[in-house]
């Protein structure tokens, strides 16, 4: 206790025993618990760095940007089909030999869609009932395939997936109990993102509890520590994993280690690459991919003058077009080099929130205004620490469809994401030659990854809305013939 109280009190702390004498053995425990695990010389410096850049005021950084250079830029709709197909096939023969992985951000909790559990366990309401979780790990599975086909080895992906503490075991017995969809339970390595305290304005840590400190996961960027502390990256380097996707849980239309992208940024010996979409229009709310003092960085919306989102190029597209979609690509010796040397340097994220606390009379209280902040780290801020960095612009009607809200938002919603399919889908049939009367229409990730395969099936067919073509080993555990 007394060892607790001094190094609390050095570090201006030491209101956390405050109720010390009122709690039992086990609250001590989890309380002492609770401290030990922070650094409290860092987290305090954590505090004043964020806060910092509240004072630094809204700095528009206009003239300090430049786009995407052309030469690390590539365009999937705008460069030839024999050119992606080589990228396709690079990207299977590396899935071949085992050096390809998948990082799954996968910490959140479905609240926001009305649902009480991870959100990669949501059901969007396709005809398969297939959750996030399931489409994503058949995705897996069948690229697996596809790579062995095309080289004759059975190299595997390792999927990484990031949960919180929260979300770390409904999420292992979510899979459990779905037999990893398919997928050996050996390549698959899930571990918790940490957390970071949460402070009142003063820079005071808040008490949850009496016993309890008051704590929030440390935001994607959270991934580069949990990496290195975890064993992730000396995982990585024991299985000759390479090359990375590392894209967030709630996409539905998400290309899981799509081997164009990784063949794309194999070629061109990129550490580090960001997918892009097109913005819609120069008010679009996201942040853009862009350079700033010849780093490669995520400028957001609102730190940018109207006339700069406006400018336009010659043939009418934005100058500033490259919309960020949290899916990028990494080395393993990319995130090598992020966890030992620029972990420490990445920019800290400061939102102010209402954080329930225990306030001076030793009530817990729930905040009807803003009380306090927490910090987060944002996976894009790396950008600026690679030395060889690509962009890739995909279509945003076939690789993005956000699942971010309740029905009643209608927009990044269920019904969204489930039209966004049902289109896509339907497009795969009309090209491989076949008609859908109707729109409701999915296709199973185990018998088509993006389109491929399906001519044989259906050319000159005609399919009557509902349409759901499965693979045979699904017909057969369906009881279907």
């Amino acid at each position: 206790m007394d060892t607790l109280k001094t190094n609390l009190t050095k570090h201006r702390q030491e209101h956390l025993l405050k109720y010390w004498e009122e709690l039992n053995e086990e609250q001590k425990r989890l309380l002492t618990e609770d401290i030990d695990e922070l650094n409290l010389e860092e987290v305090n410096e954590f505090f004043e760095r964020a806060t910092s850049s509240l004072t630094e005021g809204n700095e528009k950084l206009d003239d300090k940007m430049k786009p995407v250079c052309e030469d690390k830029y590539l365009s999937i709709s705008r460069t030839d089909e024999d050119q992606l197909k080589k990228y396709n096939e690079e990207g299977l023969k590396q899935i071949a030999e085992g050096r390809v992985g998948v990082l799954l951000m996968a910490g959140g909790q479905g609240t926001r869609l009305g649902f009480a559990h991870p959100k990669g366990m949501f059901n969007v309401g396709l005809p398969s009932n297939k959750s996030l979780f399931r489409i994503q790990g058949e995705r897996i599975l069948k690229l697996q395939r596809l790579a062995a086909e095309l080289t004759g080895k059975s190299g595997r992906i390792t999927w990484y997936i990031m949960t919180s503490e929260h979300t770390m075991i409904p999420t292992r017995k979510y899979f459990e109990q779905n037999n990893y969809f398919g997928l050996k339970a050996e390549d698959i390595m899930m571990f918790e993102q940490g957390s970071l305290p949460c402070y009142d304005f003063e820079g005071k840590i808040l008490l949850d509890e009496k016993h309890r400190i008051a704590k929030a996961p440390d935001g994607n960027g959270g991934l580069y520590r949990a990496l290195r502390d975890r064993g992730i990256l000396d995982d990585m380097e024991r299985r000759g994993v390479l090359y990375l996707h590392a894209h967030s849980v709630d996409n539905i239309l998400i290309k899981v280690a799509d081997p164009v992208f990784i063949g794309y940024c194999a070629e061109q010996k990129a550490d580090c690459a960001a997918k892009v979409v097109e913005k819609s229009h120069p008010n679009e709310a996201v942040g853009v991919v862009c350079q700033v003092d010849g780093k490669y960085q995520v400028v957001e919306y609102s730190e940018i003058t109207q006339k700069t989102a406006e400018l336009q190029k010659e043939d009418g597209r934005l100058v500033f077009n490259a919309g960020n979609i949290c899916n990028h690509f990494f080395t393993t010796s990319f995130l090598r080099k992020i966890g030992s040397t620029f972990e420490k340097d990445l920019k800290l994220h400061v939102a102010k929130k209402k954080i329930p606390f225990i306030d001076s009379t030793g009530t817990r209280c729930t905040p009807d205004k803003l009380n306090g902040i927490k910090i987060e780290k944002f996976v894009f801020d790396v950008f600026q620490f690679a030395e060889h960095f690509v962009t890739v612009e995909v279509p945003r009607d076939e690789e993005f469809s956000a699942l971010k809200n309740a029905d009643s938002a209608g927009k990044d919603c269920a019904s969204t994401a489930r039209a966004d399919i049902y289109k896509l889908h339907k497009r795969y049939i009309e090209t491989a030659g076949g008609t859908v009367n109707g729109e409701e229409c999915e296709i199973s990730p185990l018998l088509s990854y993006s389109g491929e395969g399906l001519k044989v099936i259906i050319h000159g067919k005609t399919l009557v809305s509902p349409v759901h073509l499965m693979a045979d080993e699904e017909k057969v555990a369906n009881g279907d013939k």
